[in-house]
């Protein structure tokens, strides 16, 4: 049960829905084709792109939050499942986005302290190096070392298996990365 309820939530595409209901075109026809918030700033619509960050990352703590409520003990797999949804929605063939904010909305609702670390990671690299994919993955990764330096050793497996798919959702701008052709925020590609 709570494994569908985190799946239906973590699947809505508050990215595609925002952009399409203000107007500013089919989100996966625009820059990278991704649904989340980094894409839908390209739309130079900066208040769309929080949103749907906050929304993005408000599904995945709600999921975590509703599970617990109704039945204790189930807000990591409910987690576990809105992730999925995010990143592999039903609605949209299974092309969803890449899990950074949804996965930073688990890890708050799961355990605050871990939720500040991938924050400040998260945000910290992005300000340094206005390098969305890098602070992004980052921040995954900082989760599951943030659970166990916390002794939260009960959330580390979960932790690490969403941080391994957001590396992997992640894969082209590893090489980009690599190459050194991975745009940065605010300049235009070219």
């Amino acid at each position: 049960m709570m494994i569908v309820l985190g799946y239906l939530l973590g699947s809505i595409p508050f990215g595609v829905l925002l952009t399409r209901w203000f107007g500013a075109g089919d989100l996966r026809s625009i820059g990278s084709g991704n649904i989340g918030a980094t894409n839908v700033l390209r739309t130079g619509r900066k208040g769309l792109a929080a949103a749907t960050l906050l929304l993005d990352l408000g599904k995945g703590a709600a999921a975590v939050l509703l599970a617990d409520a109704l039945f204790p003990g189930t807000g990591p797999i409910a987690g576990m499942a809105a992730f999925l949804g995010h990143c592999y929605p039903v609605w949209l063939k299974f092309r969803g986005g890449k899990g950074v904010a949804t996965l930073m909305g688990i890890v708050v609702a799961l355990h605050w302290p871990s939720g500040l670390v991938y924050a400040a990671v998260w945000l910290g690299l992005l300000g340094a190096l206005r390098i969305s994919s890098l602070a992004g993955m980052a921040a995954a990764v900082s989760a599951p070392v943030s659970a166990a330096f916390w002794g939260r050793i009960d959330l580390v497996l979960l932790l690490l298996g969403l941080a391994l798919i957001v590396l992997w959702k992640h894969r082209d701008n590893i090489d980009r990365l690599l190459s050194g052709t991975e745009p940065r925020i605010g300049k235009k590609r070219g």
